[in-house]
């Protein structure tokens, strides 16, 4: 799985963010950020915003246009909702025919989303910081 996950990183080129926050002092603004800064292409998904730095925002997985291709997708919710965020992405996934990483920030997995994830055939990634590993991964690369 890590091979994988490693490949991924090294060739990402959208990444999917639930939770996604203009807020400049929470976590989900830096990590987005740090992937737009690297030449990844950003999709926010937040009900609560419009745009994020400068990029359109959807208010859920199921309104990104149709044409747009994501590797991954990135969940910033509480635990308590990770399940639920799981479950959209796999109705979206069945919509599309996209079958995107999913990845889970620290300490924002639960064992039925994994579970949910797993037995649908995604890939889950659960409390790892996604700029950390990218980080590492491409200055493995360089």
């Amino acid at each position: 799985m890590e091979d994988s996950v490693e490949q991924i990183l090294k060739s990402v080129k959208t990444v999917a963010i639930i939770g996604c926050s203009a807020n400049k002092y929470r976590t989900s603004y830096h990590i987005a950020n740090y992937l737009k800064e690297n030449g990844i292409r950003i999709i926010p998904i937040n009900p609560n915003y419009d745009e994020v730095l400068g990029v359109p925002c959807y208010p859920s997985i199921d309104k990104i246009p149709s044409d747009q291709t994501v590797d991954v997708v990135d969940i910033f919710r509480d635990s308590e909702h990770t399940a639920d965020m799981v479950r959209e992405i796999i109705d979206w996934s069945e919509k599309t025919g996209q079958k995107p990483l999913i990845w889970t920030q620290l300490a924002v997995s639960s064992e039925e989303a994994k579970s949910l994830a797993e037995e649908t055939g995604f890939s889950y990634v659960e409390n790892e910081c996604m700029m950390v590993q990218h980080d590492r991964v491409v200055g493995k690369a360089s």
